[in-house]
């Protein structure tokens, strides 16, 4: 379904992503509409689901997880029924922050988080143990380079919603 926004949702949706917290007052003011339908706005771009929700960001080294690293899974079989089955078990493991299914050589990526070298290497024991796995590879991060949890919403990037 194809929704249209038109420049004053796109507003909207910028302020959120900078800071979800923002009273809807202060919105209305900084989107140059009222409060009132500035609300219905927001209750609409919720409810057709652009807006999925709202969360704190937590700093994962802060609170012990010192290990970010990789793990790319090569499955035995790529059966819908297989691939389904290892998105399934991906869904249980807490220290996978996001995972990925991809084309080619690895069937997943996973980014993971672990508060230490022994934690991390245990879990990629159970991911190899895991059922229809041929092989993890696994890459330990140095430095993050970039983490940007927004959609670049810049004037001239496609908008095809």
């Amino acid at each position: 379904m194809t929704v249209r926004l038109d420049a004053v949702d796109w507003k909207i949706l910028d302020e959120l992503q900078r800071d979800g917290r923002i009273t809807n007052v202060e919105l209305s003011r900084r989107v140059g509409i009222s409060a009132p339908p500035c609300l219905r706005r927001v209750r609409a771009l919720e409810e057709d689901g652009i807006i999925e929700g709202y969360r704190a960001l937590l700093d994962e080294k802060r609170l012990g997880y010192d290990l970010m690293a990789f793990a790319m899974v090569h499955l035995i079989s790529q059966a819908e029924a297989d691939l389904a089955a290892f998105q399934e078990r991906i869904a249980h493991w807490p220290l996978v922050r996001s995972a990925w299914m991809l084309s080619g050589d690895v069937d997943f990526m996973m980014l993971c988080v672990a508060p230490d070298l022994r934690t991390f290497q245990t879990f990629v024991l159970d991911i190899t143990a895991a059922p229809n796995v041929r092989n993890v590879k696994t890459a330990l991060t140095l430095k993050q380079a970039k983490d940007a949890p927004v959609v670049p919403l810049e004037a001239g990037l496609p908008r095809g919603i």
